[in-house]
């Protein structure tokens, strides 16, 4: 194992497992008893959150998202980790992306070094929520200054950066909305019930932590969405005007072209002796343009 903790007066053990160490997960299923099912479902790096208790084994796992402190293509994304509490173990699967959350759990050990394999692993999940707040904020702040620069010019290197936020939301949103639900599950499992009322109270801290992330990140991801739609709705307004005016002016452009060109069939026609036949061409021409501008406009009004 890549590190173990005793706590809670040496009675229970914390052993942080690297989820890239294949030899380390041999050694963990021949010392520790836990089956191949659930340390499929804790290395499988695609897995939804989820949690799973078998009653045989005595053995709970949790899959919590947690996001990931590094942006990728720009934006935010989560991954899964996975947490097995089995008899007085603790065991918590961490990788690259989700190493940081080894020195949560230390500081908990530190802080509080006598409580429950069931506690530490629902503070260690309240604190995880925690962390989805000053990502929203940053996104927060993002979409401001993307505001205030697509006010200014709409250009397609801010339209791009607003949809690199809202990628990024769309993880955070997901990700918290399943947090939310499984904590709500782990009253359904049969383990539930052997929870001191302490766990319980801790277990309902970190539900209302994890609800207030997903109503932390559903407002961003809302107010988001309706800034986009509405520059979606200036460009394709700004695209109808500009449809509006070359068409005005190709119909405009068609007058003369007619004018011009009736006068100019080889048969007898009026004025085609006049030394002013020219001038009467253009006033044909601009009178038509203007009565044509005229309907046009109250049209368009």
């Amino acid at each position: 194992m890549d590190s173990r903790q005793t706590f809670n007066q040496e009675m229970c053990s914390w052993i942080n497992v690297d989820s890239t160490q294949s030899h380390e997960i041999k050694k963990l299923r021949a010392s520790y008893a836990i089956s191949d099912e659930m340390l499929t479902y804790a290395l499988d790096d695609n897995e939804r959150a989820r949690v799973e208790y078998d009653p045989m084994e005595k053995a709970l796992l949790l899959i919590f998202n947690v996001p990931n402190l590094l942006k990728k293509d720009n934006h935010y994304e989560t991954s899964p980790m996975a947490f097995i509490l089995k008899d007085h173990y603790f065991f918590s699967f961490i990788n690259e992306r989700t190493a940081y959350v080894e020195n949560i759990i230390e500081n908990i050990l530190s802080n509080e070094p006598n409580q429950s394999t069931a506690s530490l692993l629902f503070h260690t999940l309240f604190l995880i929520s925690d962390y989805y707040f000053p990502l929203v904020e940053e996104v927060d702040s993002q979409r401001i200054h993307l505001n205030k620069k697509l006010r200014e010019k709409t250009t397609n290197k801010n339209l791009l950066a607003l949809s690199d936020l809202e990628i990024g939301l769309v993880y955070l949103v997901t990700a918290t909305k399943q947090n939310a639900v499984l904590l709500e599950q782990i009253k359904a499992q049969s383990i539930f019930s052997s929870f001191t009322d302490k766990e319980k109270e801790e277990l309902d801290d970190a539900l209302i932590e994890a609800k207030q992330a997903v109503e932390m990140t559903k407002l961003s991801s809302e107010v988001l969405d309706q800034l986009s739609g509405t520059y979606n709705n200036l460009l394709n307004n700004n695209l109808n005007d500009t449809m509006k005016i070359l068409t005005i002016w190709s119909l405009l452009l068609t007058i003369p072209t007619i004018v011009t060109g009736f006068f100019g069939m080889n048969m007898p026609l009026p004025f085609t002796h006049s030394e002013i036949g020219w001038i009467i061409t253009l006033v044909i021409s601009l009178g038509l343009s203007v009565w044509l501008i005229l309907i046009l406009w109250r049209r368009i009004r």
